[in-house]
């Protein structure tokens, strides 16, 4: 049975991995994971040697010894940061090298490696509230402060944020962004406010800490180029990850630091170095056979995964539509009380409800009404957004997300009192 998380900031994860479990007869909008319908773990295992032959290639190597390599120990900082620097530049459109590349665990990993590196005891971390729960966790568990960026206008509510930061005698570090299809709220910045960002950045010496996970599931509008693509100055380091665009599972992502961190390269150099030393006592390096597997999709699609997410992509937009459908047809004439967002693309959108719902609420719908809910303010640094939810809607089947909608409505109906 779901339990309430005694401390919502650092429980959220583990909640979302055991909801399914606790219920596995109730519709959950609770986690954002890809679809395994697009899994494609016969093929994916079998480009094991495509990359088999590569390494062996250009090592000079025969293909029994570039195997073993690929069992053994290996280094830190990966052994696939070539193939993932040419992917970057095809599907990011990002260029960088790859000695400025770290393979992590995910992009869990690159988070948590970074603010441990980067952040003092007076040091804080600044984020949009709500925000993602792993920089919150990242945070928290090495005792850094983590701040939130007030509403309104992104880079002046920035601005304020950080002149409050200081009065308090503490140094504003890093900014943790997901500009495109934000998880939890699905929005994405606009190209007017990266830029303000950046100049803010550059200004007070803050690094960003881009977030890309979500960037190549973009169901319609117009690209927005990433903090990465706009950085003139150095001040950006993009985080990457396969747990998206292929599997969880995989746990392969990166660390992307700038050529020269606000125009200084030997900088850029030392926090490489200090975070693969770092990496290497904590985890020693990433599982080199699920390099290999990220490596020969790469090898083998020629760098870029845009048709392995394509499908994905379209199934998602897909499910954003019924589940926007869905909502309205169970709420019938009292659709006009709640209000939700229609996201350009992702896995998340957020309803705004008329009245409050927390723990409380969330163990009401599991119970009552066969169908998991988000609070918003399990994703909030502020204990703020009491009245939202958001609902993943990426690894539901559109006959799920039919059911799941009624349920949730009729509980809505059941809330406010229609008949």
């Amino acid at each position: 049975m779901i339990t309430t998380p005694q401390h919502p900031k650092l429980s959220v994860m583990n909640f979302l991995s055991q909801v399914e479990f606790d219920y596995p007869a109730a519709t959950s909008f609770a986690s954002g994971r890809p679809s395994d319908r697009f899994f494609e773990m016969p093929r994916w295992l079998q480009s094991i040697g495509a990359f088999q032959e590569y390494d062996a290639a250009r090592n000079g190597y025969d293909a029994a010894a570039a195997l073993r390599r690929v069992a053994q120990y290996g280094r830190t900082n990966g052994i696939i940061n070539d193939l993932v620097a040419k992917h970057l530049a095809s599907d990011a459109r990002l260029r960088c090298e790859s000695e400025n590349i770290i393979i992590t665990n995910g992009c869990q990993e690159a988070i948590s490696l970074l603010v441990q590196e980067l952040c003092g005891e007076r040091d804080v971390v600044l984020a949009r509230d709500p925000t993602y729960t792993g920089i919150t966790g990242a945070a928290l568990g090495a005792g850094v402060s983590i701040e939130p960026v007030g509403d309104g206008d992104l880079a002046e509510a920035l601005r304020e944020t950080i002149a409050r930061v200081r009065k308090a005698g503490k140094t504003p570090r890093l900014l943790y962004l997901i500009p495109d299809f934000d998880n939890p709220t699905g929005t994405v910045i606009p190209l007017a406010a990266r830029e303000a960002i950046l100049e803010i950045a550059r200004e007070e010496r803050v690094l960003i800490l881009e977030d890309g996970t979500y960037s190549m599931f973009r169901f319609e509008g117009s690209r927005v180029e990433s903090l990465a693509e706009l950085d003139r100055h150095g001040s950006v380091i993009y985080l990457h990850t396969f747990s998206k665009t292929l599997c969880p599972s995989i746990r392969v992502g990166a660390a992307v630091v700038p050529a020269a961190l606000f125009g200084d390269a030997e900088s850029s150099r030392r926090l490489v170095n200090a975070l693969s030393e770092r990496k290497s006592y904590l985890a020693v390096n990433t599982s080199q056979i699920n390099q290999a597997m990220v490596a020969g999709i790469l090898l083998t699609e020629q760098f870029t995964l845009e048709t392995t997410v394509s499908r994905a992509r379209d199934f998602y937009r897909r499910n954003r539509d019924i589940l926007t459908e869905e909502l309205r047809a169970g709420l019938g004439a009292h659709a006009r009380r709640v209000h939700w967002n229609r996201p350009e693309g992702g896995f998340f959108l957020v309803v705004q409800l008329p009245f409050a719902f927390g723990s409380e609420e969330m163990l009401t719908c599991a119970n009552d009404y066969s169908v998991v809910v988000m609070p918003m303010s399990f994703f909030s640094l502020t204990n703020g957004h009491r009245s939202t939810v958001r609902l993943a809607y990426s690894n539901l089947d559109p006959s799920q997300l039919s059911v799941g909608a009624h349920r949730l409505a009729r509980f809505i109906l059941d809330r406010i009192g229609a008949n």
